[in-house]
């Protein structure tokens, strides 16, 4: 690492909030348990280092303390204790004592790491050097002659796929959907499984969605005429991928599920971490990272995985910056970007992102579909809204409304059921906030919120 970086890892100085540390939690079950241990009481031999270290000796039922250290510039984190979980709840315990008025008044001091915390980081930051250094050895022609021909076989998979949906889709359409209702889940099923055998987990994962849709409620019919359209819009582009421009070309690819990797030059910046939650399907669990550049005023998303009941490794608090470069995917309209050299350790600053009214956070959306017509949503942070309910037909439906009222997004009826929702809420106390989300023609899925104080510190909503 060169000097300078060193340089500004020495002076971070700065300790996270309790927020922020539980924003990396995996689950609402370690968030309580790590907040009981967020306490000096069960804690001892606890230090910190100015180079992004944490660590201490949490007391537990056995006759042994367990050992527990952070990277923070990370975060990584070991624990001797046996829980699968990443960060466990003494891992939390740990960064709530370092960021509580305990650890600034002297329980967690900076010291130099015992031996057991200074070996597993020394292993850490050769291993992050290593992979770093490593690139690909050109001139191997048999390596990428046979990546080539793997491409090119699994191209042709998903060629077959791609055909075999459309017959699909076209015999659904010629006996009518009504047929889709009393042909139940099953058929649907099978042609997920198709798809999954012809390496198109995009495609698979859409006709998944369609078996839900006749269960939906009233007007079922269309919605999935919608979804039958974008599908079919979706085939053909992959039929005529060689008519389509470059980017639009990668954006199918992306949207099949074919893999691609990272290709823009890196851009260096101080990235704001504006949102960051998980979803899972049964088999994987993604991550979902938002950041906003300071300098180049983008918007990146990243994504980090985990096997199922394991959260991803990646994990960024919620209203920290960090100094760091990435790299972005190819694709017209997409936002995803892989995280490369970081230069400092993350740290709270009084940054924030771009925001936008109302009705230009709607038109952004639609400009957004016209690059990438199978959107689901866009990243937006609307200023100045207010959460508001309104009865409709009988039910409460929620809104983010102007302060003059004049527009309004409904909130996403995913989002309704979270306790989010009652927390943004209470954050406003009907006085306009600023409110980070993904804006889509569900509605607007909100994930972070900045109350109107000046200076007043971002709280996670996800």
């Amino acid at each position: 690492m060169a000097a300078s970086n060193v340089e500004d890892m020495n002076q971070q100085g700065v300790r996270w909030t309790a927020d922020q540390v539980l924003a990396l939690a995996p689950d609402a079950a370690s968030r309580k348990a790590g907040s009981k241990l967020g306490a000096a009481g069960p804690w001892s031999e606890a230090g910190n280092s100015s180079e992004g270290a944490v660590w201490g000796l949490c007391k537990g039922s056995g006759s042994k303390p367990y050992q527990t250290v952070v990277d923070t510039t990370g975060p990584a984190y070991k624990c001797s204790c046996p829980s699968r979980k990443f960060p466990c709840k003494h891992a939390l315990g740990l960064l709530l004592l370092w960021a509580g008025p305990d650890g600034a008044d002297g329980t967690v001091p900076e010291a130099r790491p015992p031996e057991w915390a200074e070996q597993w980081l020394a292993d850490r930051r050769k291993r992050a050097a290593e992979q770093g250094e490593s690139t690909p050895v050109a001139g191997r022609g048999g390596e990428a002659e046979g990546a080539r021909r793997r491409a090119e076989r699994r191209a042709e998979r998903a060629t077959a796929g791609a055909t075999e949906l459309e017959q699909r889709l076209t015999d659904l359409l010629r006996g009518g959907l009504a047929g889709a209702e009393s042909a139940g889940y099953g058929m649907w099923e099978e042609t997920a499984r198709r798809m999954v055998d012809a390496q198109v987990p995009g495609l698979a994962s859409r006709v998944q969605e369609l078996g839900s849709i006749p269960g939906s409620g009233a007007g079922w019919p269309v919605r999935l005429l919608e979804e039958c359209a974008l599908l079919h819009l979706l085939d053909q582009a992959w039929l005529r991928r060689e008519q389509l421009p470059g980017p639009l070309a990668a954006t199918v690819r992306t949207r099949l599920g074919l893999p691609v990797s990272a290709e823009g030059p890196p851009v260096r910046d101080q990235w704001l971490v504006l949102a960051q939650y998980d979803s899972a399907d049964g088999k994987l669990t993604t991550r979902r990272i938002w950041l906003y550049g300071e300098e180049s005023g983008r918007t990146a998303l990243l994504l980090s995985f985990g096997a199922a009941g394991r959260a991803p490794e990646l994990t960024l608090p919620v209203g920290l910056v960090l100094d760091a470069e990435l790299s972005s995917y190819p694709g017209a309209g997409q936002l995803r970007a892989a995280l490369g050299e970081r230069f400092a350790v993350p740290e709270p600053r009084p940054l924030r992102p771009t925001t936008l009214d109302v009705a230009d956070a709607t038109a952004a959306y639609g400009i957004a579909l016209r690059d990438d017509p199978w959107l689901e949503s866009w990243p937006v942070t609307l200023r100045d809204v207010v959460p508001v309910q309104e009865e409709v037909g009988g039910a409460g439906g929620w809104q983010l409304a102007d302060a003059d009222g004049k527009f309004a997004l409904p909130v996403a009826g995913k989002a309704v059921s979270r306790p989010g929702l009652w927390k943004l809420v209470a954050i406003s106390g009907g006085a306009p906030v600023t409110v980070f989300g993904e804006c889509g023609h569900g509605g607007f899925t909100p994930l972070t919120a900045w109350p109107a104080e000046p200076g007043a510190e971002a709280i996670s909503l996800s």
